[in-house]
């Protein structure tokens, strides 16, 4: 039987949630907070997926700056189809406790840069998510739920769907060589479902980014159990170009992409060759990481604790070395989490006729791009080309609603990839 004193404490800690969710699901709050990071277990590329009842373990990873060991606590909470929390009591959604204290934790060795490494493997079993749906994984400090350090997103699924289909090129002529559309369809076979089209709603991911996810996708046809997407109008995403790479998995071998690399006692500088726009450059295939990056190291046996950090230098040359006007430029990738914020924005140098930024990042493969972002309009553009060719991996996730749920269910996961049988280069 649960206490009065948490039955009573219940209200606050809902409110408290829901207060510092409203920002970001994807944020850090803490100073000090780096390389934290949600993934499959064994595979840093992947989406934090956890389906219901199976073995599935999902890795929590973060470092804090410093040594000094802090008591860090997390927990879930339900969301529904757009990441708004749900107003249902905790009890509701896990099984178990309610919050469960990081136990896994190691001092940093050989690095330069001192910091305590937290992990995780999810869920643990006296705090298993009970429903599938749209989760936020939020670790705070000390049992309070107000002192929040940083939020990830959670996928639980519970499988009654399946979704397939293939990456076409438009017919637009516009769009023809510099989009990619996805024709699907979903099968609901295993749902009772009675209006599917209102009830069933579909999220599109292009290589796990929510930054761009296209969602309220209505169906083409109904067909039976299967509902087919096909229309024009929907499911289409510029391709891009396979992503800009930096090879920080040693410091002392410094990979093509590094200009020069200051070594002081206590810290490492890494200063990277100046990039330019590749809209115009003709498109060359070689294997990526879709936008995202993987924590690895040459040297050491565990990247985790004796990976180092550096403060890493970009430098990005526009036309004619003269500044967007009316714009700012960030760099762009899953290091940013794909978000504009003064630590990522590249200020423009007029000596050097350069934008300049500095990014504290942790040895290992990086992917990253640019974008500049229109300061009264807040367009987003890329400068780095569309081609339809592009290898990108989009994920369909299916999610289905009865009359008298308050939140979303997860029911189906599906991949989609848009070239296949292209061995590339491997890094």
């Amino acid at each position: 039987m649960r206490s009065f004193k948490h039955i009573l404490l219940l209200p606050v800690f809902l409110l408290s949630l829901n207060v510092a969710l409203a920002q970001s699901p994807d944020s850090v709050y803490k100073p000090g907070i780096y390389t934290a990071r949600l993934y499959m277990y064994g595979n840093q590329l992947s989406l934090p997926v956890y389906n219901i009842g199976s073995g599935d373990q999902l890795e929590l990873h973060f470092d804090e700056l410093g040594t000094g060991i802090k008591n860090y606590y997390y927990t879930f909470v339900l969301c529904d189809y757009n990441w708004q929390p749900v107003d249902l009591s905790p009890f509701n959604y896990i099984k178990g406790f309610t919050q469960q204290r990081i136990t896994t934790y190691r001092y940093s060795t050989i690095a330069f840069t001192r910091y305590t490494h937290y992990q995780a493997n999810l869920p643990d079993r006296n705090m298993v998510p009970s429903r599938s749906g749209n989760y936020i994984l939020k670790v705070f400090l000390d049992g309070d739920t107000s002192k929040l350090v940083f939020t990830k997103r959670l996928l639980v699924l519970e499988q009654k769907a399946t979704a397939g289909g293939q990456v076409v090129q438009p017919f637009t002529p516009q769009l023809y060589r510099t989009h990619q559309k996805l024709i699907y369809n979903v099968n609901i076979a295993g749902l009772n479902t009675f209006s599917a089209a209102q009830q069933v709603k579909v999220v599109i991911l292009q290589n796990n980014r929510w930054d761009n996810a296209q969602r309220d996708i209505t169906p083409s046809f109904v067909r039976g159990n299967v509902l087919e997407y096909n229309t024009e109008n929907n499911s289409t995403f510029a391709a891009g170009k396979e992503w800009r790479w930096l090879d920080l998995r040693s410091f002392r071998l410094q990979s093509d992409r590094v200009l020069r690399a200051d070594y002081r006692k206590d810290a490492t500088d890494i200063f990277l060759k100046t990039d330019g726009e590749r809209t115009a450059q003709k498109y060359s295939y070689f294997r990526d990481f879709n936008g995202m990056y993987s924590t690895e190291t040459y040297e050491t046996i565990n990247p985790f604790t004796q990976g180092d950090y550096a403060k890493v230098h970009f430098s990005f040359a526009p036309p004619g070395n003269k500044p967007y006007s009316g714009k700012e430029l960030y760099v762009n990738g899953l290091l940013t989490n794909y978000q504009f914020t003064d630590d990522n924005r590249m200020v423009f140098n007029d000596s050097t006729g350069t934008y300049e930024g500095t990014l504290f990042l942790k040895q290992g493969f990086y992917n990253y791009g640019y974008i500049t972002v229109d300061n009264k309009t807040q367009q987003h553009i890329e400068l780095e080309g569309d081609y339809f060719e592009t290898e990108n991996i989009y994920t369909i996730l299916v999610y289905y609603r009865a009359f008298t749920d308050r939140a979303d269910q997860l029911i189906g996961v599906g991949t989609l990839l848009s070239q296949r049988n292209r061995p590339g280069i491997s890094f």
